[in-house]
């Protein structure tokens, strides 16, 4: 295993609990969602730093890849990218106001949009700056989040086209159940932006997407034009219900690991940590790892969980604090040390612990476990 171009971080000793990923992962990922849509175009989702797993890493490795379009959740994500140097185009998906739309325009973002009020400021501002800006109409056929009705879609095509310094790129919808096994809601939401587009047929050519994770690998009826994964990207299951035995070809791209910090010889009956709600039933060798709640290892999952130390499961023990928590290596005693690898998610010694672990245990989904590690642990590139 080796490190890419990016800064050696892991010779830093500041820090000691690191999220690292797969790039060669990633690639397998991205065939296998290719080859499960053809010839059609991906336009993978980056949003929530790469569901946390390090979007410029991520966008870079993607790029390198051939992707060119990719979908994040505000022109803040799309910016910060963009003066990394990278040339994308980005498809911002969630709505805005109206004082995103000086930087909107200025970085040639493609928004999304679902208010004529919006269509009217955004070209208002793309002819005070001499451009012609792209962008994607959202129609709502069941989310109930943001986007406009079916029936309304045709004068908002109207409405885009009258506005030269518009240009209609896209007609986009979101799924709210594809993930599910019972696909009937699905298949009346892939029917309603049938129908709608249908009746804007006339308009112009547009690219029509509307296919997530789950939809590319059980409803190929939702490909259209395009299709805008994001979990599956990650190497991580949209759900347990998905029936496509393709799925389980997918490969996580992140690990989460840390180190021992501290070891110590614990009597029986000692309260560990705070509120003292665990107690060791035994002389004990109480493992100390510099990772909490603040690092996203939900407190949730205090005396709930597994870490992996020495190739084997050694439980959690006590309330998980905001900067470290304790594991029991009583059955490891005399052969681990500080500084020995602890692994959150990920593998060691033929065992695993997987984000659908953790989020099991936490009655979430695999989506929140990794978004929700903090930019406190850097993200290291590696190849195999």
């Amino acid at each position: 295993m080796t490190e890419s171009s990016m800064p050696n971080i892991d010779s830093d000793p500041g820090r000691l609990t690191k999220v690292y990923l797969h790039l060669d992962r990633l690639s397998h990922n991205m065939r296998l969602l290719q080859q499960q849509v053809g010839a059609r175009e991906l336009w993978p989702c980056i949003k929530a730093n790469a569901y946390g797993h390090g979007a410029e890493i991520i966008a870079r490795h993607l790029h390198q890849l051939g992707y060119t379009t990719f979908c994040v959740a505000d022109v803040a994500e799309a910016i910060a990218l963009l003066d990394t140097g990278l040339e994308a185009t980005f498809v911002v998906l969630s709505a805005m106001l109206p004082e995103h739309l000086p930087a909107l325009v200025e970085y040639d973002c493609e928004p999304v949009l679902c208010t004529h009020e919006l269509i009217d400021l955004l070209a208002d501002e793309a002819e005070r700056r001499g451009k012609r800006v792209s962008v994607h109409i959202k129609v709502d056929t069941g989310m109930g989040r943001i986007g406009i009705r079916p029936d309304q879609l045709t004068e908002f095509v109207s409405h885009c086209r009258a506005r030269p310094s518009l240009h209609l790129r896209g007609i986009m919808s979101h799924f709210a159940c594809a993930d599910e096994a019972d696909k009937t809601f699905s298949y009346a939401q892939i029917k309603a932006f049938d129908a709608a587009l249908a009746k804007a047929a006339g308009e112009g050519l547009v690219i029509r997407h509307m296919a997530n994770s789950a939809a590319i690998f059980d409803l190929s009826e939702a490909g259209f034009d395009v299709c805008r994964p994001g979990i599956a990207i990650y190497g991580l299951r949209p759900s347990k219900e998905i029936a496509n035995p393709a799925v389980d070809r997918l490969q996580p791209v992140l690990e989460w690991k840390t180190r021992i910090t501290f070891l110590k010889e614990v009597p029986a009956d000692v309260g560990l940590s705070y509120g003292r709600d665990f107690f060791t039933q035994r002389p004990s060798l109480i493992a100390t790892v510099p990772v909490g709640y603040g690092d996203g290892f939900s407190r949730g999952l205090s005396n709930n969980v597994d870490l992996l130390i020495g190739g084997r499961r050694c439980p959690q023990v006590g309330r998980i604090t905001m900067d470290m928590s304790l594991v029991d290596v009583t059955e490891l005693r005399g052969r681990v040390a500080i500084g020995d690898e602890a692994v959150i998610i990920g593998e060691q010694g033929g065992q695993q612990i997987s984000a659908d672990e953790l989020a099991e245990k936490l009655g979430t989904i695999n989506y929140e476990i990794v978004t929700a590690i903090s930019q406190r642990s850097p993200r290291i590139a590696v190849t195999e």
